[in-house]
């Protein structure tokens, strides 16, 4: 396959992952937002999708539909969903002969979806929970589409190892954030409606009442979210599947590449899976996140230097 195909269907996958963990934390922070009993503050989801800029949540003024039109139709904002999902269809594009015609269209609606100027204002006047309903419904499609209709070759392959990286990147950085806001607020370490929001972000709440019957502790919430085979959105899970679809993309002319990156990935796999939450609280969890978020980038780094042709 070529490095730019390849490429192409890595990021596009990122690109729509991507946009699907920041729908899912703009939508349950903005019901937080509605019915929070103390100050609510947008900073964590700003910092988490955005990165670091002290400016920024101030100039925002905290306003919630301010914030949900600056991360969804934002046309300045490099992460909001209308750039991300513009990127994500340019990259499905240049390989349009080798998806299903169904996925482009999806894909395309979607697009589409997103770019309609009613969207912003129905952000700003309606209820934001319903559009943001819409769009997920949109993600929703287009893995049902990428499941269903792709062919099961290298493409796919390529995709779901982007998909995967990026979810395991979000859910490292999302514990960071949120256990490091606990330094700052002793108190948030035992607010159940904290971590059951940050549960439900994610997708998490209902499994983790299936697996702990002793309330939410956040203890358990990280050991959920990192060490969870059976949770498709935790770390484990997702490294897991990294490695499952780079195994398949091992071939004879290019197995001096193929091994490097199958060491870091089989490295970083067997140092989550030997963990648990009572090595994880002696490392540090601050420590121990920044190590696995440092081999993630340098997974990425290493694909984008030996298949990607530095894309």
């Amino acid at each position: 396959m070529l490095s730019r195909v390849a490429a192409s269907f890595y990021w596009l996958s990122r690109y729509i992952e991507r946009s699907d963990g920041i729908l899912r934390m703009l939508k349950i922070n903005y019901a937080s937002s509605q019915d929070a009993v103390r100050e609510f503050t947008w900073e964590p989801v700003i910092r988490i999708f955005t990165g670091i800029d002290p400016g920024l949540t101030g100039r925002l003024n905290n306003d919630s539909r301010a914030v949900l039109t600056y991360m969804v139709t934002d046309k300045h904002n490099p992460n909001s969903i209308l750039n991300m999902i513009t990127r994500a269809r340019e990259n499905a594009r240049s390989v349009q002969e080798h998806i299903t015609r169904d996925l482009w269209q999806c894909l395309n609606e979607y697009y589409h979806v997103v770019k309609d100027p009613n969207i912003e204002v129905r952000l700003q006047k309606d209820d934001p929970i319903s559009v943001l309903d819409i769009l997920i419904k949109q993600i929703m499609l287009y893995y049902g589409f990428a499941e269903v209709a792709m062919e099961r070759g290298q493409g796919r392959s390529f995709m779901n190892i982007g998909k995967y990286l990026e979810r395991s990147i979000q859910a490292i950085d999302i514990l960071d954030i949120k256990f490091g806001s606990v330094t700052d607020n002793p108190d948030l370490l035992t607010d159940t409606t904290y971590w059951k929001h940050l549960l439900q972000s994610i997708g998490g709440y209902e499994l983790y009442l299936k697996t702990y019957r002793d309330g939410i502790e956040a203890q358990n919430v990280m050991e959920l979210v990192m060490l969870n085979t059976d949770f498709p959105r935790s770390v484990i899970y997702s490294v897991n599947n990294i490695h499952r679809y780079y195994e398949r993309l091992k071939s004879e002319s290019n197995l001096s590449n193929y091994r490097d990156i199958a060491f870091q990935i089989g490295k970083l796999q067997s140092f989550i899976k030997y963990s648990s939450a009572q090595s994880i609280r002696h490392v540090g969890l601050h420590q121990y996140l920044t190590q696995i978020r440092q081999d993630l980038f340098a997974i990425g780094t290493s694909l984008n230097e030996h298949y990607f042709a530095n894309s």
